[in-house]
């Protein structure tokens, strides 16, 4: 290949349908179970919360579902989204390794998020919803979802991850000037809220509460639809558009990766990379890696159990078969806010358990370093998620360097950090720390939960 640092489509070349993995998965999925009588649901137990097309693609085993044009039309905005071989990267961990990175900072809201968020918003205004509620972390679903709101005339109310809501004070500005309010999670808006801060009222909120108080506020109001970010089954196919993109600018590229790898909070932004390429593992009998990097300091993927849980912290969301650190976990308040959820989506955890996909933890003091490592050498800062990915990435590099063997590394470098600073300033200064749990403080956290195990 000639040295084409920027592999590009253009927008005729955006994929016309998303990748559904649940086709291919040797394995099917366990059913969710209702929350009161922990019998299998129906579609009628989700409609209060979303419109009947979310819920027909969420249990949808085919291969293919077509992106509606009116989606298609704003996705053109941005995507498709740039490939970048780091040439800079690879040169100063001289590594003999190919390092890309898909970029999906390009966007409206400067991350992977508005991918669903797009269509979300669009099926929600298709059934005439005019109101949503949602969750946020580190505000990158917020601002997404504030955007495709926006655009399809929908009203948006956020509940925000507290700690977030202070660290990341413009992503909450970003969310208003796309009119959407927002919330600091735990609140006294909602019976949720008030029972968190009756029992901690310096709680700094996670995302598992402020998803308690979404689906309360949309589950009292009939005029009202709640969105996820991550997690459910059509909301890591919708992400999929990355790793389709990414397929063929690796066949432009003239080139394959050997291990592609992403952040993981929920499961969107690692499936949404990784899907399509596993797709090659499960029907092509490829061997592809596809490595989940999360943070050491909230481990559902290496050190969580698999289980029947709730998505929520409250307990009414179905309750999912999944990796989990249990629903009542608090993670510590690491700079990483989209990454600091209990669970794995369904579709992940069945995955894992098959070996079909990898997971690493990596504690957030190596993650910043590869960011600034990162930073110098492609000009780009990343979002404190995507350095995850960047630390798994400069790890197999220097494995290839220490092995003499060149092999090719794609991740989802999926927002930019520009509305970060406050991480990158507390890392400068030394107030970073990693955070450990030891697995007796996990097994006892795991042990209060009243949820089915899986046999």
């Amino acid at each position: 290949m000639s040295k084409v640092r920027k592999i590009l489509l253009n927008e005729n070349e955006i994929p016309e349908q998303w990748y559904n993995i649940q086709a291919d998965m040797p394995n099917p999925l366990l059913p969710p179970l209702h929350p009161g009588t922990q019998q299998p649901i129906g579609p009628e137990d989700l409609a209060p919360l979303f419109p009947m097309e979310l819920i027909k693609q969420e249990v949808s085993k085919e291969a293919w579902i077509d992106i509606p044009e009116e989606v298609r039309d704003v996705y053109k905005i941005w995507r498709p989204t740039p490939m970048i071989r780091a040439y800079n990267l690879e040169k100063k961990l001289d590594t003999p390794a190919k390092i890309y990175y898909k970029f999906e900072g390009t966007s409206p809201s400067g991350s992977h998020k508005p991918n669903t968020a797009v269509p979300q918003a669009y099926y929600n205004k298709q059934e005439g919803v005019k109101r949503i509620t949602t969750e946020t972390g580190a505000g990158q679903w917020g601002s997404a979802l504030s955007f495709a709101c926006n655009l399809f005339d929908i009203d948006l109310e956020v509940y925000m991850v507290k700690i977030s809501y202070h660290h990341k004070p413009y992503r909450k500005v970003m969310m208003n000037s796309w009119g959407a309010k927002v919330h600091p999670s735990p609140t006294d808006l909602t019976e949720a809220g008030r029972k968190v801060l009756a029992d901690n009222p310096d709680s700094p909120g996670s995302l598992g509460i402020a998803i308690s108080e979404a689906v309360e506020r949309a589950a009292t109001n009939g005029d009202t639809k709640y969105a996820l970010g991550s997690v459910l089954n059509h909301v890591l196919m919708h992400q999929t558009i990355i790793g389709l993109e990414a397929v063929k600018q690796m066949e432009k590229a003239g080139d394959f990766p050997d291990v592609v790898i992403a952040p993981f909070g929920g499961g969107s932004n690692f499936a949404g990379l990784a899907f399509p390429f596993l797709r090659y593992n499960l029907l092509e009998g490829k061997n592809v890696r596809c490595l989940a990097s999360e943070p050491a300091s909230c481990p559902k993927l290496t050190k969580g159990d698999f289980r029947y849980d709730f998505g929520d912290m409250v307990g009414m969301t179905p309750l999912i078969p999944m990796y989990t650190l249990g629903h009542n976990f608090v993670p510590a308040p690491v700079h990483a806010g989209g990454l600091r959820y209990h669970g794995a989506g369904a579709v992940v955890s069945q995955l894992l358990k098959d070996d079909l996909i990898e997971a690493q933890a990596l504690h957030q003091l190596e993650c910043f370093e590869a960011g600034i490592t990162f930073a110098k050498a492609e000009g780009i800062i990343p979002a404190p998620e995507a350095t995850h990915a960047i630390a798994s990435a400069i790890r197999e590099a220097n494995q290839a360097k220490e092995e003499g063997k060149s092999r090719t590394i794609l991740f989802n470098l999926c927002g930019h950090g520009n509305f970060d600073m406050q991480a990158y300033a507390d890392y400068f200064d030394g107030k970073l720390q990693d955070h450990h749990f030891t697995d007796d403080e996990l097994r006892a956290n795991l042990k209060t939960l009243d949820t089915p195990e899986i046999k």
